[in-house]
């Protein structure tokens, strides 16, 4: 009796977890940034990761409470993955639930061998299979698993690496087919509450597995990584530190910055500085 009722307490905990956690921030960011419309046809893109399998499970979610007309197809993209992570896959599929459709392509042979950013010429090549797959499925979307933890990695990762200043955006029109967009509904999600769904339900899911990639982690060299790191120090002494790199996306002062780029066309300070500028 005692065991029902502790189950019982568990189940309450989770549940209340998983909608104040997750379901609560998902559709946050989905009615904020007007990601989903009725009649929408949405590829739901599964890598194998903690991050994507919960976004298919809040996406069945959000179905369940029917309030327009949209469709689901669970897009699962085999890029050469080997036998064991492929059943992981399909396993943690079946085990939550989710009605997948896996596609192959061979992309892990294709960069392997290359020296300078597999990694970026990898997730170039994954978006366009998947850009494709989906519109052949008659999907006018994609939904992508980054949650708020890749955003403001990505946003520091410009400045410190790259030079720039600019963010993963929540949604985005594709360059290279028409009419499809790209969605990120994860966006207000944090990266903790995800692994502490997975952890809660016991699953283990993949992480990269590209050999390149692993080797990477491994020996501390991944740039996101030692991103995660930094953020991570700095937020013991500065509590906010998290929600300020995110925020900083929001409030930029093009009266304070020396030159910013619209719609591919460069603006510099000096263009109207004579025209209002003051100390």
């Amino acid at each position: 009796m005692t065991d029902m009722k502790d189950k019982n307490e568990r189940d309450i905990t989770a549940s209340r977890a998983f909608k104040e956690k997750l379901f609560r921030p998902f559709t946050k960011a989905i009615v904020e940034f007007d990601m989903i419309h009725p009649n929408d046809s949405i590829g739901v893109c599964i890598s194998g990761g903690k991050d994507s399998m919960l976004m298919a499970k809040l996406f069945q979610e959000l179905k369940r409470h029917d309030k327009f007309p949209f469709e689901l197809r669970f897009i699962v993209m085999d890029p050469g993955y080997n036998e064991e992570n492929r059943r992981m896959i399909e396993d943690n599929a079946a085990k939550l639930d989710i009605p997948i459709e896996i596609f192959e392509t061979r992309i892990f042979d294709a960069v392997y061998k290359i020296d300078k950013s597999p990694c970026y010429l990898c997730a170039r090549m994954r978006r366009g299979f998947l850009y494709q797959r989906a519109r052949e499925l008659g999907c006018n979307k994609i939904a992508l698993g980054h949650h708020y933890d890749d955003v403001i990695e990505t946003n520091l990762m410009g400045m410190l690496w790259g030079g720039q200043i600019q963010t993963m955006m929540p949604k985005l029109h594709s360059q290279n087919y028409d009419g499809m967009e790209l969605i990120r509904p994860l966006y207000y999600v944090r990266e903790k509450d995800i692994e502490n769904w997975r952890d809660r339900n016991d699953l283990r899911f993949l992480r990269c597995a590209c050999r390149f990639t692993e080797a990477c982690e491994d020996d501390g060299s991944s740039k996101r990584l030692e991103t995660k790191l930094l953020i991570r120090e700095l937020k013991k002494t500065n509590p906010r530190v998290e929600a300020n790199i995110f925020n900083s996306m929001r409030n930029v002062n093009t009266d304070t910055v020396l030159a910013y780029k619209m719609h591919g066309e460069i603006h510099k300070f000096t263009d109207d500085y004579d025209n209002g500028g003051e100390a």
